[in-house]
């Protein structure tokens, strides 16, 4: 698992520390936006990610997407639920 952020990096070892994450956080920073645009989940107006979730099997095989609205967060366990059923 782990996680893509149009955040610098700074930003997001503060957040991923506030949490205890111990999952790899990549930036999407320069060129930013990069790899959101490329998954279509980029917020032009805003300059950030609609907050998503993407499992993506060994073969590079998108098997579940999900965007959520915003100011939702992803229940992790319906989402490990979707990862264990691929």
């Amino acid at each position: 698992m782990l996680e893509v952020s149009v955040d610098n990096v700074g930003s997001q070892k503060a957040w991923a520390e506030s949490l205890g994450a111990q999952f790899p956080i990549l930036a999407d920073f320069h060129p930013k936006g990069a790899v959101a645009k490329a998954y279509g989940v980029y917020n032009e107006e805003r300059g950030m990610a609609f907050r998503s979730v993407f499992l993506i099997d060994e073969g590079g095989v998108i098997r579940h997407s999900e965007v959520f609205p915003q100011g939702m967060i992803p229940n992790a366990t319906e989402v490990l639920k979707q990862l264990n059923a691929i």
